[in-house]
């Protein structure tokens, strides 16, 4: 008597088991691969704006009053503007972007994303504020406020 060819019930739920382990593994590498490609993104926007700031002060003799003027009001990968400041028309300290010290990170102009949750506020040590891409040192420093 021939025995009919297949796979049994007990043998496919193995093999279903090891495709679950596997996939609940990758995920999680998976998820930040895309996080780092999108704050590569924000950084390279960063330099591109950075340098149409550069050729807007040369041609103006000052900074560009907002992102618009250089062409540049565009959104960031999860869909939130990008957030320019101003220094020279700027009052007090309240808007500008800090550190640990409170002190502000830039002296030219803030340039930043809110980030993944799309929330921020002003001190960099903010729980809002630690997945922020930040623009600090006039320039010196491009990425993630928790690195900062």
């Amino acid at each position: 008597m021939r025995r009919a060819m297949g796979y049994t019930l007990i043998e496919v739920m193995i093999v279903m088991g090891i495709i679950g382990v596997a996939a609940s593994l990758a995920y999680p590498s998976y998820i930040n691969y895309f996080d780092k490609l999108d704050v590569a993104t924000v950084e390279s926007d960063f330099q591109t704006i950075d340098q149409k700031i550069a050729i807007y002060v040369a041609s103006y003799g000052t900074y560009p009053p907002d992102l618009a003027a250089i062409g540049m009001d565009i959104d960031d990968p999860w869909g939130e503007p990008y957030q320019y400041l101003n220094m020279e028309l700027a009052t007090g300290n309240g808007k500008k972007r800090k550190d640990h010290n409170l002190v502000p990170i830039n002296t030219d102009y803030d340039l930043y994303s809110k980030g993944p949750d799309g929330k921020s506020a002003s001190p960099l040590t903010a729980a809002v504020s630690q997945d922020d891409i930040v623009r600090a040192n006039n320039g010196g420093y491009i990425g993630v406020a928790s690195d900062y």
